[in-house]
């Protein structure tokens, strides 16, 4: 199963157009396994829309009954170990706690992070796949 970081999920449901054509690549091969998102995701989009940051082309509760109607698509719920795990990632990596979030859960379910993100992909202590083969 693949995870998607709050970015690549919101150009998947809301805004295809943003959507590289590798990442759309890997979501489509992906879906035979599942495609999953933190439970942070929807937390993160949502407030992004609150901020004015960024348009869903819906309210954030249309956007979220959307995603949870595909079929391919589980939320992963940020677990109590999950939550831990995100203050003690191995190495450096930056503050921000929904990407900590993240990358702790991609790292618990043993799964790729489709990101482009800079500083996750630069993380070496998590598998990522990223905007460029």
């Amino acid at each position: 199963m693949i995870l998607l970081d709050t970015q690549v999920c919101i150009w998947w449901t809301a805004d295809g157009d943003k959507l590289s054509e590798r990442h759309r690549q890997i979501i489509e091969a992906g879906e035979r396994d599942g495609i999953a998102i933190s439970a942070i995701t929807v937390w993160e989009a949502a407030m992004l829309v609150s901020k004015g940051r960024i348009d869903l082309a819906s309210t954030s509760q249309q956007w979220l009954a959307r995603i949870m109607a595909i079929p391919t698509l589980h939320i992963v719920p940020a677990s109590p170990q999950i939550l831990i795990d995100s203050t003690q990632l191995p190495g450096e990596f930056h503050k921000d706690p929904a990407d900590r979030i993240i990358v702790a859960t991609a790292r618990s379910m043993g799964s790729t992070l489709l990101t482009t993100d800079a500083k996750i992909l630069s993380y070496q202590h998590v598998v990522t796949a990223g905007p460029t083969p």
